[in-house]
């Protein structure tokens, strides 16, 4: 899948200019598709130059003009296509601190604990920042409630998904540093 479809499905949202595109993509998308902003700002010049967007020009007094893009018809037509087909292969994990603990065996117990107890820190903010948002959309209301009222589940299923995943993580690493401390003992 390229970043041209993750972006379209941002842009679902409503208006957005790059800047604020970034910012969705840090909450919402970026556990499963990250993206860095320049590579959003080059695809949305991709999806305007082939019609799937439209960009507008904000005037803005003290702070330079603003593009503001919005999904067309036609990226509206390929996004509903893309999201029909099955994807083309299952997910893989490529994780770069997993093949690190393949190979730790050979080295110092502290560097993988070391390396272990960032991912843990990482998970445990990306859950911290999942959960508010999580809050912010129920405001209140139940998860049922909720779900019976919006009118777009797919932010929220997805959002439910990076939830699921950190809370994974969170779980291996609490093992895996139970692991070696009972191998140092």
């Amino acid at each position: 899948m390229s970043l041209k479809y993750a972006v379209l499905a941002a842009l679902l949202e409503g208006e957005a200019s790059g800047y604020e595109l970034s910012k969705l993509f840090d909450v919402s998308l970026a556990n499963f598709w990250p993206a860095t902003p320049q590579q959003l700002y080059r695809e949305l010049e991709r999806l305007a130059g082939d019609g799937l967007v439209e960009a507008r020009i904000v005037q803005q007094e003290r702070r330079p003009n603003k593009r503001m893009f919005t999904l067309t018809e036609a990226g509206r037509t390929q996004l509903r296509a893309f999201a029909a087909e099955p994807p083309r292969r299952p997910t893989a994990v490529r994780d770069e601190l997993l093949i690190k603990i393949q190979a730790m065996d050979d080295g110092d117990p502290g560097v993988p604990r070391a390396l272990i107890e960032e991912r843990l820190g990482w998970a445990r903010g990306k859950l911290d920042r999942y959960r508010r948002v999580r809050e912010r959309l129920l405001a209140g209301r139940s998860e049922d409630e909720y779900l019976s009222t919006t009118d777009r589940v797919g932010p929220y299923l997805t959002l439910m998904a990076g939830i699921g995943f950190e809370e994974e993580n969170e779980r291996w690493c609490l093992r895996a540093l139970t692991v070696l401390e009972q191998r140092v003992a």
